[in-house]
């Protein structure tokens, strides 16, 4: 399943993005990753659950995130929950290459039974109709 989280900046994702990752910390029987670009999330986020800086591992592209994805699915049989922080900035600001990506991280994770969940800071208006399904304006 994919989520998204939409809103311009200064709306309150990161906070829920936080709220989030503890509360599936707490609910999962598996492994919880949140992933960020940078590492302002250090002290936020509880030390069960696997933060990642996409900037260690050189990250950007949506492709590129998209095989990072799927590693770490591949390398983790139990991992429950994905949450990402500033994704446009790690995969890119093109929203058709983005609606691409999402369509194949929900196929990924149908095959992993992962729950992903993206922060996008933009307007709802701003992305394709075929992401309307998965989104959640804040």
């Amino acid at each position: 399943m994919v989520k998204l989280i939409i809103g311009k900046k200064g709306t309150g994702k990161t906070k829920k993005l936080i709220s989030l990752a503890n509360d599936a910390v707490a609910a999962s029987n598996g492994n919880v990753v949140v992933i960020e670009k940078g590492s302002k999330l250090t002290y936020d986020v509880t030390h069960k659950a696997r933060l990642i800086d996409t900037e260690q591992y050189g990250i950007n592209g949506f492709d590129m995130f998209y095989g990072f994805l799927s590693g770490l699915c591949a390398g983790n049989y139990d991992v429950t929950d994905v949450l990402v922080d500033s994704t446009l900035k790690i995969g890119g600001q093109d929203f058709g290459e983005f609606a691409a990506f999402v369509e194949k991280v929900n196929t990924l994770a149908a095959k992993a039974e992962t729950h992903f969940t993206f922060l996008v800071s933009a307007d709802e208006s701003e992305l394709p109709k075929s992401l309307e399904a998965v989104s959640e304006k804040i």
